[in-house]
């Protein structure tokens, strides 16, 4: 039985290359698409219905998956009108306050809802991983990340390398927002131990890489992830839908509880 899929923001880089997925594999088939009301009219001829809110597209593709990869505002919005109804939504969108994602949590009390800020399999692999490296290392280690994206990209650090710097903390007994360095300029001093760097670099059309350094005494450990495509994170994001549909609402899930 194949899993029907609702794309918001399918004029976009992430949207395009979700749509194309769903369109090439047989488990999945396009609902839906969603866009603003100054791109819509690029969906005219679409095969499924289109319009400019989820809230309009949603009655006509009865059991869809929405998948919405666009920006927080959009995406909370997505939360609300699924949380009205039940239905379920994946959401791939980075950049969310923290209150943001206080209200995602609430909302996924009343639709099964699923976010990551990265959809793919290594990233999440890599959630698990990492705590374990770094409590194994120990105190003595310094911990700092480089992640490279490309120009067209509108957070920083990455939703990635906040969530990478978080579970780093986390198995150091620390708040991320309490030891995160992500500007070094000037005499500033000698670093504290209680840190974690995380610098940010753009340009051109890299689709993602991080970095994870470990700096003890006498060595060093480099633990990179590089995401060669889109494809990438749109089939995570597939994945992710054909999982959440049998799920009933009560958390906000992630890519960790479909391991």
């Amino acid at each position: 039985m194949s899993t029907s899929i609702i794309v918001v923001g399918a004029n976009g880089r992430m949207g395009r290359t979700i749509s194309q997925l769903v369109d090439a594999e047989p488990a999945f088939n396009l609902a839906g698409m969603v866009d603003s009301k100054e791109h819509v009219g690029k969906l005219a001829g679409s095969p499924c219905p289109v319009g400019d809110s989820l809230a309009a597209v949603l009655p006509q593709a009865p059991g869809a998956v929405t998948i919405d990869f666009t920006a927080p505002a959009v995406s909370l919005q997505s939360a609300r009108t699924v949380a009205e109804s039940g239905r379920a939504l994946v959401i791939g969108t980075t950049g969310f306050t923290d209150a943001e994602k206080d209200e995602l949590r609430e909302l996924a009390k009343r639709a099964p809802i699923f976010w990551s800020s990265n959809m793919s399999i290594g990233i999440n692999v890599l959630y698990k991983i990492l705590p374990e490296l770094t409590r194994a290392l120990g105190d003595t280690y310094d911990i700092e990340m480089v992640e490279l994206h490309h120009n067209h990209k509108k957070d920083s650090p990455s939703g990635t390398a906040l969530t990478l710097g978080e579970c780093l903390a986390d198995a150091r007994g620390w708040k991320l927002n309490d030891v995160r360095c992500s500007s070094r300029d000037g005499i500033i001093g000698e670093r504290p131990k209680a840190q974690i760097g995380i610098q940010a670099i753009r340009g051109g059309d890299v689709v993602g890489v991080h970095t994870v350094y470990f700096m003890g005494p006498g060595e060093r450990i480099e633990v990179t992830h590089q995401a060669h495509s889109r494809e990438n994170f749109a089939q995570g994001a597939l994945r992710a839908a054909a999982w959440l549909a049998g799920q009933k609402p009560g958390k906000l899930y992630s890519m960790q509880d479909t391991f």
